[in-house]
């Protein structure tokens, strides 16, 4: 059996809850005399045994004929992306709900100075892929025979290999790629946290050329990339290649200000890694507890030293940093309004931020029961998001300190 015919096995095998769906839809589009394509991240997914309740295709039809189509299908459908192309729809089958998104061939053009592409329909499928972010999203799977053993893998750019590779790069060249739409650089730190991908060295160089073009992206999707970035289970190697290519220092300054230069004596912690490994733990922490991902959490666990480049000083043997908790809680508040970040994730960050040394005095056995009050009270609605927080910022090797 072939490489490409085992992965196409493994595929099919993850897709089989939903191949009658895919089935039915492929036959639908057929008789109306219109090519579909499962498309994207779902055929990566699939090819990597994992599959959620998302199906994303690509089609020859025009959007106002996908939703004549989808309507036929199912009655829940709309058409909030018809201007982008796309047509959304909900189908439930055997129980499982399943979210349809059909996007009419894309061949997007961007100004140099734009925000958004304008939007330009394509013609062919491989019209489509080109202008996808990364290889291993630019595979499709042709679904217009009635029988899965008839659905054919299209994959001109190399994406499978470079799935086996576990790396990521674009179908066109980076340049092309990026300076059609800067996201992507952003997108590549994503992938490489979720996927736990290398992205490729040219890739990388060309990052570190381009990255002050992010400053034409929007910064409610700059926002969302970071999000999905820190969402992820592990996502310090995203962070870290956002600090390598520039892009942090554009989009999240705090983060590689950290960096903090340390002296001959070593008498303070690398804040920057500190930061990450606080990251790591709250995840851990997140987890054992029994939570959702959450932005809150993730955001104050990163950035809760925020305050200690503008605190730093050095007292005879002694490097301090009084009051950053203070700073901090009011650059994280200024940083994330800039991000454009919800009122209430403002100030839940700030808040934890403005609390995260409050414990570290009890150990001293000074906390009378009035005090233990105080705190519970001063932490209100995010007393477990500060227990997680305080935890995880305890990174000594020093088991008694600790």
């Amino acid at each position: 059996m072939s490489h490409v015919s085992r992965a196409q096995t493994t595929a099919l095998t993850t897709l089989l809850p939903a191949s009658p769906i895919i089935a039915d839809l492929g036959r639908l589009f057929a008789e109306a005399g219109h090519q579909l394509y499962l498309v994207g991240g779902c055929v990566r997914d699939a090819l990597l045994g994992q599959l959620g309740n998302d199906l994303d295709f690509t089609t020859s039809a025009r959007p106002d004929e996908s939703q004549r189509l989808l309507r036929q299908f199912t009655r829940t459908v709309w058409d909030i992306g018809s201007d982008y192309g796309t047509i959304s729809a909900q189908a439930i089958r055997d129980g499982r709900d399943w979210l349809i998104e059909v996007t009419t061939f894309r061949a997007d053009t961007y100004r140099s100075d734009s925000r958004k592409p304008e939007v330009v329909f394509g013609e062919t499928v491989h019209d489509d892929l080109i202008r996808r972010d990364f290889t291993v999203n630019a595979m499709a799977l042709d679904v217009s025979d009635p029988s899965p053993a008839g659905w054919r893998f299209v994959d001109p750019h190399g994406g499978l290999a470079d799935l086996t590779d576990r790396l990521l790069r674009p179908p066109s060249s980076p340049e092309i790629s990026f300076g059609d739409d800067p996201l992507r650089m952003m997108r590549a730190a994503r992938f490489a946290s979720q996927l736990n991908f290398a992205v490729d060295p040219a890739t990388v160089a060309a990052m570190k050329q381009m990255a002050g073009r992010i400053e034409i992206v929007s910064i409610e999707r700059v926002r969302d990339e970071l999000s999905k970035l820190l969402l992820t289970d592990a996502p310090r190697p995203g962070l870290d290649l956002l600090v390598a290519t520039g892009l942090a220092a554009i989009v999240l300054p705090e983060l590689p200000a950290m960096q903090l230069e340390r002296d001959e004596h070593l008498r303070h912690k690398d804040v920057y890694e500190h930061s990450l490994t606080v990251l790591d733990q709250a995840i851990e922490l997140e987890k054992a507890r029994g939570h959702e991902p959450d932005i809150v959490n993730r955001l104050a666990a990163l950035l809760h030293d925020i305050g200690k480049p503008a605190t730093r000083r050095f007292e005879g043997p002694k490097v301090t940093f009084h009051h950053h908790d203070v700073v901090g809680a009011k650059l994280v508040a200024k940083r994330l309004k800039a991000l454009s970040y919800p009122t209430h994730v403002v100030k839940s960050v700030a808040k934890l931020i403005d609390l995260h040394l409050r414990f570290h005095g009890y150990s001293d056995g000074g906390w009378s029961d009035a005090a233990v009050r105080r705190y519970v009270r001063d932490a209100g609605d995010e007393l477990e998001r500060l227990h997680i927080l305080t935890r995880a910022d305890c990174t000594t090797r020093n088991r008694q300190r600790a």
